[in-house]
């Protein structure tokens, strides 16, 4: 048995809130980079361009990349052989998130109840997801989630006598609706299986996956290339503005479902998908 102090777990996540607004993945800035180099309109380009110096600026002025500075959504893996000690592990996670927005400067944009709305000053709570896994470490990934992309997101039950065309078109239906709101370009996590909010889980999950890695299945990568070439085909482009890059990436995260089911669900994330990961 391994112990770990709660305030450990709160300064790792302090931390990484405040990295993950500020420097994007590096497979990201990669994929933005090599995109002004894809796009055919010209307006697209220029706008491609400035979100490139965009991150550069955020990360040698150590600022926020986007003013939406998201709502904490915390990924934990916590290995069987953890005992945490020194307190409450919950209340340390939202602790950390506390510090890192205030005293990261971020801007808090949660509000404590969904009608009342009455802001919560410091971006807590959190939104957490635990999995228990083998071993004595604790994982964890820290992915901000703005909302003009989240309010694009999508779910529907559907049977299983759909055909992948029938799942892939759902998928570049749900991003032509979205069209500019979203702030393409976008990431695109979609979830197949399990149940109504497993299937959920699975999109935001697919989210924080890198996105230079495909899914290990051909048929699932098959269907990442398919979707993201038909969401380019829309001709949305970088921030709506037209062109041939509406979509960097399609991360697809698959379940076992029920006989009588198909879920798909799609989670949109914009073109600074943030995520940063720590191991204690």
């Amino acid at each position: 048995m391994r112990e770990i102090n709660v305030k450990d777990i709160e300064n790792a996540v302090r931390d990484l809130c405040i990295k993950a607004n500020v420097i994007l993945p590096e497979s990201l800035e990669k994929c933005l980079e090599c995109s002004v180099e894809k796009e055919k309109s010209p307006t697209g380009t220029e706008v491609l361009s400035d979100i490139c110096r965009n991150f550069r600026v955020a990360k040698e002025q150590n600022m926020p990349v986007c003013q939406d500075t998201g709502m904490a959504v915390i990924f934990l893996e916590i290995g069987q052989d953890v005992h945490f000690v020194g307190g409450s592990l919950y209340e340390s996670i939202n602790n950390g998130v506390a510090r890192g927005y205030t005293e990261g400067f971020l801007r808090c944009s949660v509000v404590g109840d969904p009608i009342e709305r009455v802001n919560t000053k410091n971006n807590t709570p959190a939104v957490i997801h635990t999995k228990i896994v083998d071993g004595d470490k604790v994982k964890i990934d820290v992915c901000p989630k703005g909302f003009g992309s989240e309010n694009m997101s999508s779910l529907k039950m559907m049977t299983p006598s759909v055909t992948v065309d029938d799942i892939c078109n759902f998928v570049i239906e749900s991003i032509s609706k979205a069209g500019s709101n979203p702030c393409p370009p976008i990431v695109v996590g979609v979830g197949i299986g399990g149940d109504f909010e497993q299937c959920a889980y699975l999109a935001k999950k697919a989210l924080c996956r890198d996105i230079s890695i495909r899914n290990p299945k051909k048929l699932y990568s098959d269907m990442e290339e398919k979707i993201l070439d038909g969401i380019n085909k829309l001709g949305i482009g970088p921030q709506g503005f037209g062109g041939t890059v509406t979509a960097l990436a399609v991360n697809i995260e698959e379940g076992p479902t029920h006989i009588a089911g198909l879920p798909v669900s799609v989670n949109v994330g914009c073109h600074v998908t943030r995520h940063a990961t720590a191991e204690l």
